[in-house]
């Protein structure tokens, strides 16, 4: 069952499953809750009170927020201020997951309430500002072809060139693919939803990045080896945590992980995941791992 939570300029759409120490889900632009549809329950298993929640004008989120940018965007600095928000509603502190533009604002909402978030997972986080790599267009076919179909979603506004984006963006599929994409067009055909997905272009991941030496707790960098959103996604992981404070971050690798291994490869991600959460909470590694399985 769908819950809400209002905030000052709309209300959020989320999930609620589990009990325990807080963790909160956010995807990444152009996407919906249920992208994380296949990590809720192990972790939920794992002891954890797990709220999944739609992007601010995206799934059943409500639209038209106003923007700290002052003009028709969603920034990281905007979701990451919804997401501080949904942590005093449940009761934080609360570790984040942010995926994509998420990842970017798990960083923000850490530097800014640093006794609200207990730790961040950045999930092929768009968090470092972003330039085109012209080498690797010419040598790369896996970022030439995510490169160029993102850019043909934007430029043509375009659900078909949004689907063979998102057929690059996972090398292999979890059994429930179609439907999934199915529903998540179904969605982005709604009145007005397509322009919501939209304004997440119309910002960079700069203001994240300008937060990342301010990041005090605990940061875990998860990135696919085969994520066409990178020219080199190994390479940005170790970047974002480079520029965290030293001994905060650290980078795991998905092995053919594309820009969506949460569903792509949920168990591998659980796996990884959890034992940083229960470090997080002051739990025991171990005990999580037993849990878990």
């Amino acid at each position: 069952m769908t819950e809400y939570v209002t905030l000052e300029h709309g209300r959020l759409a989320c999930d609620v499953v589990g009990d325990g120490p807080l963790v909160v889900l956010s995807h990444g632009m152009g996407t919906v809750r249920q992208d994380f549809r296949l990590l809720v329950g192990p972790l939920a298993a794992a002891g954890y009170r797990v709220v999944n929640v739609d992007m601010r004008g995206h799934g059943e989120s409500s639209a038209d927020w106003p923007s700290v940018t002052g003009k028709a965007a969603i920034s990281r600095a905007d979701v990451a201020e919804d997401l501080l928000g949904v942590i005093r509603h449940f009761g934080g502190p609360a570790i984040v997951v942010g995926h994509s533009l998420s990842g970017g604002s798990a960083t923000i909402a850490a530097a800014r309430a640093p006794e609200l978030v207990s730790g961040i997972v950045e999930i092929g986080p768009f968090t470092r500002t972003q330039r085109l790599h012209v080498g690797a267009l010419l040598v790369s076919r896996r970022y030439r072809r995510g490169m160029v179909r993102l850019a043909l979603t934007t430029m043509l506004r375009s659900m078909r060139w949004w689907r063979r984006y998102l057929d690059v963006a996972y090398p292999t599929r979890p059994a429930d693919y179609d439907h999934y994409l199915a529903d998540l067009e179904s969605m982005l055909r709604r009145s007005g939803r397509w322009a919501e997905f939209m304004k997440t272009g119309r910002t960079t991941p700069a203001d994240a990045h300008a937060r990342l030496a301010d990041v005090r707790c605990p940061a875990l960098v998860i990135m696919g080896s085969a994520d066409p959103d990178f020219a080199d996604p190994e390479a940005e992981a170790h970047a974002i945590v480079a520029a965290l404070p030293d001994g905060v971050g650290r980078v795991e690798m998905i092995e053919n992980g594309g820009h969506y291994p949460h569903a792509q490869s949920p168990d591998d991600i659980a796996a990884v995941i959890i034992p940083f959460l229960g470090r997080c909470a002051g739990r025991g590694e171990s005990a999580e791992v037993r849990r878990a399985g």
